[in-house]
């Protein structure tokens, strides 16, 4: 086996993979509460992957309400290396036209309403989001993108907005004068929780539509949403086995890895022991019980 354990957060339909070889199904319990679904376990080309679907089989978790930070612990403790962020979006720009792939490497978050942190009061962290992606994952998708067959762009900003509902014009026009590529509900706080997590994390967006800046072209709707959707998860599922052969069987450290050895900066003699104990799922060198001492 391949050294790589990639969760893949996405559609249910994602790991519906020709070729996925011992595939099972597993319920990890998370102290910081429910996740979305069942993890789907399964090896493709020595590879072995874990997928979680976002919102639930059948889609019944909305953006607000998803549990960010126990989808990423579960992964982590399903003993995932890294993980592929699958999300649909809208487009900002002209030359983003629905079908594209993007491979985001900036984000803005708008999001007001959500968990953004695994750390706390009693136990304080800073991690360094300045390069919120890692890299070498978000290149070896952007390949697996273009091998799949995707109209695909490396590099741009997404602004995360708190949903459900879609941007006013007016919402649509100024993300498009920061400077954003496209617009989303789910990837903030999950990038921020994977990093947190010392989870190298890429984020492959299937532009859908476009948003309701354009006036050339009708407002968003879900019906047009899910009809480019269907397409886009074809793709994402080939991308998906092109990057699972692609990976070079040693996994080679990151410093996403070990993150934390640089963020926490409360006195280790006054860590709260209740909230170390439930950081030992994302850094167990840290935070077990033996490293706590």
């Amino acid at each position: 086996m391949k050294q790589w354990t990639i969760g893949v957060i996405g559609g249910s339909g994602l790991y519906n993979l020709d070729g996925l070889r011992n595939r099972q199904t597993l319920s990890i319990a998370s102290p910081w509460g429910a996740p979305s679904d069942e993890l789907v376990i399964g090896e493709l080309d020595d590879v072995r992957l874990v997928f979680l679907p976002r919102h639930g089989r059948g889609h019944r978790i909305p953006p607000g309400a998803l549990n960010a930070r126990a989808n990423i612990d579960v992964l982590k403790r399903a003993g995932c290396t890294d993980i592929l962020s699958v999300s649909a979006v809208g487009s900002l720009r002209e030359e983003l036209p629905p079908g594209t792939f993007v491979l985001v490497d900036q984000y803005i978050d708008r999001t007001v309403s959500r968990p953004a942190s695994f750390f706390g009061e009693g136990l304080v962290a800073h991690v360094s989001m300045a390069e919120p992606v890692c890299p070498r994952l978000s290149a070896a998708a952007a390949a697996a993108a273009r091998a799949a067959g995707a109209p695909t762009v490396e590099g741009g900003t997404y602004l995360a907005m708190e949903g459900p509902q879609f941007s006013t014009k007016a919402e649509s026009h100024l993300y498009r004068s920061w400077g954003c590529s496209v617009i989303g509900m789910t990837a903030m706080p999950e990038a921020r929780l994977a990093r947190e997590a010392e989870l190298p994390y890429a984020n492959v967006c299937m532009v859908t539509d476009y948003d309701c800046w354009r006036e050339a072209t009708a407002h968003v709707e879900v019906s047009n949403v899910l009809e480019v959707l269907q397409s886009n998860a074809d793709t994402a599922r080939q991308m998906i086995a092109a990057l699972a052969r692609s990976l070079p069987e040693i996994r080679e450290p990151s410093p996403i890895d070990t993150g934390l050895d640089y963020a926490v900066i409360t006195d280790p003699g006054l860590w709260d022991p209740a909230l170390a104990a439930k950081l030992a799922g994302i850094c167990p060198r840290k935070f077990s019980a033996a490293a706590v001492g």
